[in-house]
């Protein structure tokens, strides 16, 4: 009788032992069928995988233009209602007279769906749907032409933006935005222009103080006001019938256009710090325009000395810059040896979008390694960096970052213009590159490790970034509907970490269905 009872409580003992393994293995073990599923996708072609990563949880697109975001259809959409024309010869928007009526060759925008080979040809005019680079039109100007050929559509559509942007989102399983996005900033800029250049950035600053240049701010923020409630309108946000879209947390990183007089470019940063100190709608900013411009060559520089100059003053604004966005022959190549460093050094860079051109910096190595120990993560935009630099494959610096440690998220840039989506950028870099399926979901995770959002990480920090271990707080919760204890502390108290629990959530979801 005892020996049976010894056996009853060992048997007892193994099954506990053994569910316990089991339990702590469990997430492990969905993983890993993940995992092999996603290596079957990979076998079976693009298709195969792109119906994986399209369910699969990517986190956060980090750099998005919204105006590039928007698909072709949508802006002849809006040109109608708004009474726009169309210049055939131009495959362009243009302005109706005073009566509102087309100019001469001129047909009405409203009229366009009816005629299929125009529709056809302003799609082509404003994406890079068809296009193929000959002799005067390259990718680049292609591509950058664009903007101005689908512009003047009524500012009253950008909610409508917001929501075709976030609702596409949704249905990939993203959860955050961080859309790029610049504002009316002409009465900054005449105020600049007014007090005229100075070169002493702090005293400069403190003069257009004095002249009320805060004064423009509300306007500023009321315009944020009326595009985030037509989208949270649109999405029916709040109600029994909210859309998906409703849940992709959207914020803005306010877009300062680099090309312009330096006075101009100045006002711009600055409203950019102001702004960003006053509104937490808006997390940061970013100095955008093609690289290779004339005054964003000859002014890169002074700009950084701007932006050092005003991060002293501001050091909690965060700061995402373009550098690095050239390819040999573009510019003189003493002017792609310092883009990247200056932006990390000087511009104070907590994020590079694209730094394509890394190999041509001055010390590359060097660079890695510091981009490495300060954890500044690159936003790679690999379509982009094809169609507008014909920089791809084993051109691309994308694995070299990855190599060094350089914490990299993939994002779209311009998904609209490019015909693409973030799934599309999954694909291409899992076709292009020997990634693992943990490598996709470090990236995933590393986009909402680097939001501009406020707030302490569930991660645990390392250099390299290996994202695998959460803090002590908030071990063995992960993937749960709702963390406890001290971990639920944290959650509560921090944006930062909310996003990331509820992309756990969101893997622990998805790897279970495998």
């Amino acid at each position: 009788m005892a020996r049976a009872r010894y056996r009853l409580l060992l048997f007892l003992a193994v099954c506990f032992y053994l569910s316990s393994a089991y339990a702590q293995t469990h997430d492990l073990s969905a993983e890993t069928r993940t995992s092999h599923a996603f290596e079957e996708a990979r076998k079976e072609g693009p298709e195969a995988l792109r119906a994986f990563l399209y369910q699969m949880p990517k986190g956060a697109d980090l750099h998005v233009h919204l105006s590039g975001a928007v698909y072709a259809e949508s802006f002849i959409r809006a040109a109608g209602e708004d009474g726009l024309c169309v210049d055939p010869a131009t495959l362009a928007f243009a302005k109706p007279a005073a009566d509102a009526s087309c100019k001469s060759g001129e047909i009405a925008a409203s009229a366009v769906p009816q005629n299929q080979k125009l529709y056809d040809e302003l799609i082509d005019s404003f994406s890079m749907r068809t296009f193929v680079p000959h002799t005067g039109d390259s990718g680049h100007d292609h591509f950058f032409d664009t903007f101005d050929k689908f512009g003047g559509t009524d500012k009253r559509h950008v909610g409508e933006w917001i929501d075709e942007v976030a609702t596409r989102a949704a249905a990939q399983n993203e959860q955050y935005l961080e859309l790029m996005e610049t504002p009316d900033f002409k009465p900054a800029a005449a105020l600049a222009a007014k007090v005229g250049f100075h070169s002493n950035f702090a005293e400069y600053r403190e003069l257009l103080l004095a002249q009320g240049f805060r004064d423009s701010i509300p306007a500023v923020r009321t315009y944020f006001d009326g595009i985030e409630a037509a989208r949270r309108e649109r999405e029916y946000c709040d109600t029994a019938n909210a859309t998906p879209a409703c849940k992709v947390e959207v914020r803005f990183v306010y877009q300062v256009l680099r090309g312009l007089p330096k006075e101009v470019v100045f006002a711009q940063i600055l409203l950019g710090f102001e702004l960003a100190s006053v509104d937490q709608r808006v997390v940061g900013f970013n100095l955008v325009q093609p690289e290779d411009c004339y005054v964003c060559m000859t002014d890169y520089r002074l700009h950084m000395q701007m932006i050092d100059a005003l991060h002293a003053l501001y050091p909690n604004v965060h700061i995402s810059l373009h550098a690095g966005e050239l390819e040999p022959g573009m510019v003189t190549p003493d002017g792609m040896t310092f883009h990247i460093r200056s932006a990390v050094e000087q511009g104070h860079a907590e994020r590079i979008g694209h730094g394509v051109d890394l190999m041509y910096e001055t010390d590359p190595y060097g660079l890695l390694k510091e981009m490495a120990a300060k954890h500044i993560m690159v936003e790679v935009n690999l379509t982009s960096n094809d169609v507008i630099l014909n920089m791809k494959g084993d051109n691309h610096p994308f694995m070299l970052y990855r190599k060094f440690g350089v914490p990299v998220a993939l994002s779209t840039d311009d998904e609209g213009v490019s015909r693409i989506d973030l799934t599309h950028e999954y694909v291409r870099a899992t076709v292009t590159y020997p990634l693992s399926y943990r490598d996709l979901k470090l990236m995933a995770r590393t986009s909402i490790e680097h939001a501009f959002l406020p707030g302490d990480s569930i991660w645990q920090k390392t250099t390299p970034e290996k994202l695998d271990q959460p803090i002590a707080a908030c071990r063995g919760q992960l993937g749960h509907d709702t963390p406890s204890g001290a971990c639920a502390t944290l959650v509560h108290s921090s944006e930062k970490a909310q996003q990331q629990w509820e992309l756990e959530r969101r893997f622990h979801t998805f790897e279970a269905s495998f």
